[in-house]
């Protein structure tokens, strides 16, 4: 049976349904009704914003909203702007911004003749590059704001560039239905417990800490808000170590993250969730993510035998992740694997599945954003701290079931991964048989042959290319693939084991480009011949109305 052409070339663009689309889940408690002006300055805290913006000094300043509060934008920008013209006109005229020139350069500006609402300008970021949960740092640069000011709630990861205003938009708890889910949850009044809330709600913590203190409840911590992810808590000030927080309950008001979630579970005696969108009377549930994490065990162990990784940059504001890349790209190095780095924006099933000759992906990002659960992605995608493990020998990785989703105990895994691949070229022969290599030239198929095969999980047998970057001499009679620009780039070809190298080591993502890619561009799907083909006017003008063919049919 022969293969039928194909009457148009793939699809290969995200779907017009995905151009919107934030991988970011929203609260689950979101406002269905129109504010009125007294409920918009209190959610989204006003005058505390216009305060701030006055005391730091700053003009220029982009709102960031997510986008199911981009309704409430325009409200909050004129409500804001408003604000600020009432703060300048009593308290005068701003302070010089951080990293100004100082009083003269403002003086001299008191002398122009500018009104109130040239002296600050406000910009709505209405799409976020990344996840709404981070300060997008980059589309502000855009608009060359020296401030941003962060609506809604937020995974609270340090910045890179700019200062932040964060608005968590606190929504409205009633405290009573929560004592009594408390009581009923925990009878016993002198048990270790954690109380916890999601961002939007953390503003009704100390009151409700104070009224169950009247109760009777003693052992009862409620940890204050910080920036810092890598903390037992994220981003939460708690005076436990990891070990002792094994004998203390989480109550958490709010459904948690998933990335959030799993590291809670972890790291406490058990966890309660008192959910908020419930409209039914509430009851606290206990938290099981036993499966979850087997699964997330088995993921990253499916990926042991993974020749390919690849980096998935998913943010560009977080603080230190360039030097978290590096690190990753050396611990993928050192364990005998290939890597290669990607920005592609907001993730989503169909940009990844463009790349097929990699194998696994690992993504930096924020420590919520990390954690990718979806069965449409082509390959799986884990996070730094289960890529560590997954480097690790089968008989040497020991997970004791903890999880965490930002980039902290990274330099211990690449101790380990180190380790691993000392002890791994000690298993590739010996000395001799590695000399008599060298006299025969480098035969790649000896090297292949003293390696030992690994087992992989997910086809069920025994693979010799799990480590595929390993040195080789090249023969006198390889071919070059194309021509070299410089010496570090060469790229040539065995003639015997017909394998791709670079530089004299081989390269799956060259062996791969050349060997299994059936699809190399635009119109080499079709069967029919290419000669006689006649030729067609495209399309022309701009995007908003361009015209096709000679016909003039604008679209």
């Amino acid at each position: 049976m022969t293969d039928l052409p194909q009457a148009a070339p793939p699809i290969l663009s995200t779907p017009d349904t995905h151009i919107f689309e934030d991988p970011t889940p929203a609260p689950l408690a979101q406002p269905t009704e129109r504010l009125s002006d007294e409920e918009l300055h209190d959610i989204y805290e006003i005058e505390r914003t216009a305060g701030e913006i006055h005391g730091g000094g700053w003009r220029r300043i982009a709102l960031q909203f997510p986008d199911f509060m981009l309704r409430d934008a325009p409200r909050v920008f004129e409500g804001l702007e408003q604000e600020l013209r009432q703060v300048t006109k009593q308290k005068g005229n701003v302070a010089p911004a951080k990293g100004g020139d100082g009083p003269e350069l403002e003086t001299s500006f008191n002398k122009l003749s500018m009104t109130d609402g040239e002296r600050h300008r406000l910009y709505i970021l209405a799409d976020t590059s990344y996840g709404a949960c981070c300060v997008d740092e980059i589309a502000a640069e855009h608009v060359d704001a020296e401030v941003v000011v962060h609506y809604g709630r937020s995974c609270l990861s340090p910045t890179a560039r700019l200062p932040v205003i964060y608005v968590f938009t606190s929504r409205p708890l009633h405290l009573e239905p929560v004592i009594e889910v408390f009581q009923n949850t925990y009878q016993r009044k002198e048990e270790k417990i954690i109380l916890m809330a999601d961002i939007i709600y953390n503003s009704h913590i100390d009151r409700l800490l104070s009224r169950l203190h009247e109760l009777g409840y003693e052992n009862i911590i409620a940890p204050h808000v910080i920036h810092d992810p890598a903390s037992p808590i994220p981003n939460r000030k708690v005076e436990l170590e990891e070990e002792e927080m094994k004998e203390w309950s989480l109550f958490h008001i709010s459904d948690p993250p998933p990335a959030l979630l799993l590291t809670l579970s972890s790291r406490v005696k058990e966890l309660y969730i008192y959910p908020t969108s419930s409209s039914t009377p509430p009851k606290a549930l206990q938290s099981n993510t036993s499966m979850q994490l087997r699964r997330r065990y088995a993921l990253l162990t499916s990926l042991s035998t993974c020749a390919i990784f690849g980096i998935l940059i998913n943010t560009l504001s977080v603080r230190n992740y360039l030097e978290t890349v590096t690190h990753i790209k050396s611990m993928i190095e050192k364990a005998g694997k290939k890597s290669y780095t990607f920005v592609v924006g907001k993730v989503n099933a169909a940009k990844i599945a463009n790349f097929s000759e990699i194998g696994g992906w690992v993504v930096i990002g924020c420590w919520e954003s990390s954690l990718i659960e979806s069965t449409e992605f082509y390959r799986p995608i884990i996070t730094p701290f289960e890529l560590g493990l997954a480097l690790q020998r089968d008989g040497e990785r020991v997970w004791k079931g903890d999880w965490r989703g930002d980039f902290g105990g990274l330099e211990e895994q690449a101790v380990d991964s180190k380790s691993f691949q000392i002890e791994h070229k000690a298993t590739d022969g010996d000395e001799e048989a590695n000399a008599a290599n060298r006299e025969d030239g480098g035969n790649l198929d000896s090297e292949e042959e003293s390696a030992p095969p690994e087992f992989d999980l997910r086809t069920g047998q025994y693979v010799s290319y799990a480590r595929p970057m390993r040195t080789t001499s090249t023969s006198n009679n390889t071919v070059s693939l194309s021509q070299p620009a410089e010496a570090s780039k060469v790229l040539t070809k065995r003639a015997k084991g017909d394998l791709a190298t670079v530089n004299g080591a081989v390269s799956p993502g060259a062996e791969y480009l050349r060997s299994q890619r059936t699809w190399t561009g635009l119109g080499t799907d079709f069967h029919e011949a290419e000669a006689n083909q006649e030729i067609e006017e495209g399309r022309s003008g701009v995007a908003r109305g361009y015209t096709v063919g000679e016909g003039e049919d604008r679209r």
